[in-house]
């Protein structure tokens, strides 16, 4: 086994290599650190790197299967966005307030990972507090899509997605408030998934930056992967007050399950959209017709969803502004002036303003339930295009129509609005050699029913043989 091979093994299989010591936690670690310190200067994906740690993590790990002890992803290497609390390791959500931040604590879910026997490998670079769908910052710089080093890995995962893409972070965490793992997923070409809002506890809450729309999960090369991961961060926290209980389900388990007498619905526009690239719809009418192998027959449906980027850019922009006001006197010159914007932005906002927002958000879920009443499985495309040039945060066309700078994240954002899990997967590429994602949402709180369906498009349409060059 060469040691690509390795890199890009999945980590269920790295998994099973390590329990019978096959392979070492410490030999797989040792040669995806030396794919990092080849790929990621080219790259941007790791921000902070933590190889001293991951090198203890490793032999610890392999100490545990020596004493019949570790949890299911013992040994296996793993990211951790810079959004995320890390005890004794440099958070700074990318932000120059947070520029030489250690936290004392870890995030939650962290905490689950590393119990689990996880390598911490380092932090994933992301846009300030995860503001937008491209992944920049003051501090680190851009990343780059490992596709074509010219164009967008989106955000606000973007270092996470860039990294699981290229083989040197076998399992990712993200977290998604309006698209952030969907949207970098599909952009570079792998899976990810954004469970039921709750599902995965966010805490402490100090740090969460948009309250309500806010959800926690992982991006992987493999289906299987984003379940084993789920088994470990899920689950109910008291101190999170959203915290779903247990639904008492492995999901990696039941994951290859397939589903009798599913119904899938899609749409194209979400009754709202204006416009997607031609060779995203065509990518995604092509793979609607794969499911027809286990007998699923999706069906067109009309939605009607009224303008839900006005309460989401409300209520985001209010939580974001809530956040950072008391940061603005002293730190103004030094955040991002699109962010500060959206703060002025939101701090603008009345109480009739809010209220209107959460009357308009209800309306998003009524139009959601419209279509959940009679279907399992909703698809769209993740985002109207492909990858765009770097050094913007939107495109301003779309089949050289005028764009609105939320239409190419259409498809995204109102599932945030709803709180259902939604999951993007390569389902195509453009003439120009670029992922193109599609994106399954389903019923609030069928985590499950996501992951089955995901599972069953990658046994007929897998997409891991294609592996980006960096020459």
């Amino acid at each position: 086994m060469n040691k690509e091979d390795i890199c890009y093994m999945s980590a269920y299989e790295m998994a099973e290599k390590i329990k019978t010591q096959e392979l070492s936690s410490v030999e797989i670690t040792e040669v995806i650190i030396e794919r990092i310190e080849e790929i990621n200067p080219k790259l941007n994906a790791y921000c902070t790197l933590t190889f001293d740690l991951a090198r203890e993590m490793a032999k610890n790990a392999d100490n545990s299967v020596k004493s019949s002890e570790g949890g299911i992803i013992n040994g296996i290497p793993i990211s951790i966005k810079d959004l995320s609390l890390t005890k004794g390791i440099r958070t700074t959500f990318g932000s120059k307030i947070y520029e030489n931040f250690i936290p004392n604590e870890d995030s939650v879910y962290v905490t689950r990972l590393k119990d689990a026997g996880c390598v911490i490998l380092g932090k994933t670079n992301t846009p300030e507090f995860g503001f937008k769908g491209v992944t920049d910052n003051a501090i680190f710089g851009e990343t780059y899509n490992p596709w074509n080093l010219n164009k967008t890995c989106g955000g606000s995962s973007g270092g996470a997605a860039a990294a699981v893409a290229s083989g040197i972070s076998p399992l990712a965490q993200g977290s998604d408030g309006g698209g952030s793992i969907r949207i970098p997923a599909c952009l570079n070409g792998i899976y990810g998934i954004k469970p039921t809002f709750g599902r995965v506890p966010v805490y402490p809450k100090e740090y969460i930056f948009a309250h309500t729309l806010e959800a926690v999960g992982p991006l992987t090369r493999y289906v299987k992967d984003a379940a084993l991961m789920l088994d470990v961060m899920k689950g109910p926290f008291e101190g999170y007050r959203y915290s779903l209980p247990s639904d008492k389900i492995s999901y990696f388990e039941r994951t290859d399950e397939k589903p009798e007498k599913l119904k899938i619905a899609y749409s194209l526009n979400m009754g709202y959209a204006k416009v997607i690239d031609s060779e995203v719809e065509k990518a995604i009418l092509s793979a609607l017709e794969k499911f027809t192998k286990y007998g699923w027959e999706p069906e067109h449906v009309k939605m009607r969803l009224r303008k839900p980027e006005l309460p989401f850019y409300t209520i985001w922009t209010s939580e974001i502004a809530f956040s950072l006001k008391p940061k603005l006197k002293e730190w103004r010159d030094k955040i991002d002036p699109a962010l500060l914007k959206m703060v002025e932005g939101g701090l603008g906002y009345d109480g009739m303003a809010i209220i209107t927002s959460m009357k308009a958000r209800k309306a998003v879920y009524e139009g959601f339930y419209k279509v959940f009443k009679d279907y399992d499985i909703l698809i769209t495309p993740t985002t109207a295009i492909p990858a765009f040039d770097i050094g913007i945060s939107f495109p301003t066309k779309i089949n050289e129509k005028n764009v609105s700078p939320t239409a190419w994240q259409a498809f995204s954002f109102p599932v945030n609005l709803i709180g259902n899990p939604a999951a993007s997967i390569p389902c195509g590429w453009s003439s120009g050699g670029l992922p193109i994602g599609m994106q399954i949402i389903g019923k609030r709180f069928d985590d499950l029913t996501v992951l089955q369906v995901s599972k069953a498009f990658e046994e007929i349409s897998p997409w891991q043989d294609k592996k980006p060059k960096f020459d």
